[in-house]
């Protein structure tokens, strides 16, 4: 009888490292017909932008072994049979006093490895290798609640640049991938992730007192108005990772979580950002976040917002809700 035929695999030299993709002809996003090549390729193509965002943080990964149609996994722990090249950072989880060793991007091979190992999302700490309880990364995450449209949001963020403006602070937006923006900003890292997201916190009252009838700071979701944009700060509590740049989003349409400008957002879909669209983008643009290392704001002056406010009571009343 003759025995069963193997799955198909193709070899692929990245920065001189050969990744063997196994499974390439399988369909990842029914909706596109995209396949895992498709998504390897992809990666590929915006390869720069996807290293500048992960690289040295710890990262975890959203894989989905089967395409969109299986289950999702959320893998902290990097695999033993990872090749001996691959970099990983050891995090601890304090709540349940374990250690993981995450994945730590430094090279594009790092990335179509775990492309091949079906991860679509990567969901990078806003903290570095290099001291990982130190911050160097400030999220702002504007989250629109169900009933809020995408004109709220795009009013929003011009409130968030010129809050950002006044502070000295240079934002890089992106489109979440879904319904929202994300905007980073280059910190200091000496401050501990408490004092980051204090400080996010501060901001987000402060977007609020200039935008009432638009923003939402209001903890549990059940409480907050549907048709609002919620300013999320808890993005920058220890542990909480939100989508990278460049990074695909486990979606039936292969959205992805792309660089914008500031003057783009008035008339930006971001529907229309995804791996189909994105790759040109790039190579007519480049990385539109590739200097935002240089461009470090220090916080003193957000905390300084946020003892007047005192919202320590309000995080020390969901403390544990909110870190690990």
């Amino acid at each position: 009888m003759a025995g069963k035929s193997a799955a198909p695999t193709i070899e692929l030299e990245v920065g001189g490292r050969t990744i063997r993709i196994t499974n390439p002809d399988r369909v990842y996003f029914p909706e596109t017909g995209a396949t895992k090549l498709d998504l390897v390729q992809y990666y590929l193509r915006v390869g720069d932008g996807i290293v500048n965002a992960l690289r040295d943080r710890p990262c975890m990964l959203h894989r989905f072994p089967k395409g969109l149609a299986g289950a999702k996994v959320h893998q902290k722990r990097l695999p033993a049979s990872a090749p001996d090249w691959i970099r990983t950072v050891r995090v601890h989880f304090p709540r349940y006093d374990r250690f993981a060793d995450e994945l730590c991007v430094t090279e594009p091979a790092d990335v179509i490895w775990a492309v091949q190992m079906s991860t679509v999302e990567f969901h990078p700490w806003n903290s570095r290798a290099a001291d990982v309880e130190s911050p160097d990364e400030w999220r702002i995450d504007l989250d629109p609640m169900p009933q809020c449209p995408w004109s709220r949001v795009r009013r929003v963020a011009d409130v968030v640049h010129e809050v950002l403006d006044e502070l000295g602070a240079v934002g890089w937006p992106k489109t979440s991938g879904g319904k929202g923006l994300h905007v980073y900003v280059r910190i200091a890292p000496n401050w501990g992730f408490h004092d980051v997201r204090r400080a996010a916190l501060a901001f987000a009252r402060e977007v609020q007192r200039r935008a009432p009838d638009e923003v939402t700071t209001t903890w549990w979701r059940r409480d907050r108005d549907p048709k609002l944009l919620f300013v999320d700060y808890n993005q920058n509590a220890r542990d909480h990772t939100i989508a990278a740049a460049y990074s695909v989003r486990g979606v039936p349409a292969a959205t992805v979580s792309t660089p914008v400008r500031w003057d783009e957002i008035p008339d930006i879909d971001p529907r229309e950002f995804t791996i189909a669209t994105v790759p040109a983008r790039f190579a007519e643009f480049g990385d539109l976040h590739a200097g935002i290392d240089d461009a470090v704001f220090h916080l003193d002056r957000l905390l300084e917002w946020a003892a007047r406010d005192k919202v320590d009571t309000e995080l020390d009343a969901h403390a544990d809700l909110a870190d690990n």
